[in-house]
C-alpha cells in the first residue's frame, strides 16, 4: 500500500512539474518590459531607446531631450546636481516638485542614499545607473523609464493602500523620470528666476551684482540704515518658486519676528542692508545665497527662495 501511494505521489509530482514547464509565465524582466512598452504606446511617447550599455540587460528606456555641452563623462566620484520629476506608470504616484524637493546634490555614486525627507522615496539604483551610463554629461536633460526591478521592486514604497494617490508606489511599478543635470548652478538659478518673473508678470525687480533680485515695494521712513549687525523687528513670508510657503510670521502665530541681520541667509542680508524701518522688500535669492548645497529642514539643496519682508524697527 505504501509503495502504491509513493508511486502515485511520484507520478503526480512529475505531472505537476511537466505542467509547470509547459506554462509560459513571464519573469520580472519580461513583465517590466511589457509594462513599459504598453505605457509608451498608450501615451504616444516617441523616440525612446532601450539601454544597451553592458549588453542590453538593464531594461531602462530613455530619450535625450537636450544634450549637454560637456565632453567629459560623469563618474560616480563626481559631485553632481540635478533636478527631476517622477511618476509611476500606473499614475498613482506623481512627484513634480522640481523647484524644491526634487533636487539632488552630491556624489553621483551616492544617488541611491539620497532622501530629502523621511516620508519621501529614496532615489533608486536605476536612476543612478541611467545618469551615469546614459545621460553621461552635465547639462543634459533626458526622459528615463526605470523598470520596477531597478526601482522599488516587489514591495514598492510608502505606507497605506497602493490605491492612495501620492502616498504609495505600488509593487512592481516602473517609474517615468524627467532629469536635468545642471552644468552651472549659477546660470541655471538665474534662468529659473527670470522665467518665474516673466511667467508671473512681476515688475520692479533689480538684479544685484551677486545675482540677488530685489524689489523695494515701499521705501522706508526710518533714519537708521540696516547693516549686518542691526537688530530688526519685522514680519516676513518665505516661499518656493512654486508659491508654496515654507515659513512666515503668520504661520508661527506671531505678529512680528526679531532677528540680528547677520543670522539670516546671505541673500536676505544683502537685500535688507541699506533699508530703514517702514520698508517693504521682496527678494528672490539664488540657491548659493540661500541654503546652498545642503538645504535646511524642508528646503532641499540648491533651491531658489522668495521672501517678502516688512521692517517695523531697526536698532543699531
Amino acid at each position: 500500500m505504501k509503495q502504491i501511494t509513493f508511486t502515485l505521489l511520484l507520478f503526480i509530482s512529475i505531472g505537476l512539474i511537466s505542467c509547470r514547464k509547459d506554462r509560459n509565465d513571464p519573469d520580472i524582466k519580461q513583465y517590466d518590459d511589457t509594462q513599459i512598452k504598453n505605457y509608451i504606446a498608450a501615451n504616444g511617447i516617441t523616440g525612446m531607446q532601450r539601454d544597451t550599455v553592458g549588453g542590453d540587460t538593464s531594461g531602462i528606456y530613455y530619450k535625450i531631450l537636450s544634450p549637454g555641452t560637456s565632453t567629459t563623462p560623469m563618474q560616480y566620484s563626481d559631485q553632481v546636481s540635478f533636478v527631476y520629476t517622477m511618476r509611476s506608470l500606473d499614475g498613482k504616484y506623481i512627484s513634480t516638485d522640481s523647484l524644491n524637493l526634487n533636487h539632488f546634490y552630491g556624489y553621483l555614486g551616492h544617488v541611491t542614499g539620497f532622501q530629502p525627507t523621511t516620508s519621501y522615496p529614496p532615489l533608486p539604483s536605476g536612476l543612478q545607473k541611467a545618469v551615469h551610463d546614459l545621460i553621461k554629461y552635465k547639462g543634459t536633460s533626458a526622459r528615463i523609464i526605470v523598470p520596477s526591478r531597478l526601482a522599488y521592486g516587489i514591495g514598492g514604497f510608502g505606507l497605506g493602500s497602493s490605491s492612495n494617490a501620492n502616498s504609495h508606489v505600488g509593487g512592481n511599478q516602473s517609474l517615468d523620470y524627467y532629469v536635468n543635470v545642471v552644468s552651472n548652478q549659477e546660470v541655471y538659478d538665474d534662468a529659473v528666476i527670470k522665467s518665474y518673473i516673466k511667467t508671473k508678470g512681476l515688475t520692479g525687480f533689480t538684479k544685484t551684482a551677486d545675482g540677488v533680485y530685489i524689489k523695494v515695494a515701499t521705501p522706508g521712513t526710518g533714519v537708521d540704515l540696516i547693516n549686518s549687525d542691526s537688530y530688526i523687528t519685522c514680519s516676513y513670508t518665505g516661499k518656493f518658486l512654486n508659491d508654496n510657503v515654507f515659513d512666515s510670521t503668520s504661520n508661527q502665530g506671531a505678529t512680528s519676528n526679531s532677528f540680528t541681520v547677520s543670522d539670516l541667509a546671505k541673500g536676505v542680508q544683502e537685500a535688507l542692508q541699506g533699508q530703514t524701518a517702514g520698508a517693504a522688500i521682496s527678494m528672490i535669492i539664488p540657491s548659493r545665497f540661500g541654503y546652498g548645497t545642503s538645504g535646511s529642514g524642508s528646503i532641499g539643496p540648491n533651491v531658489i527662495l522668495y521672501f517678502d519682508f516688512t521692517i517695523a524697527t531697526v536698532t543699531n
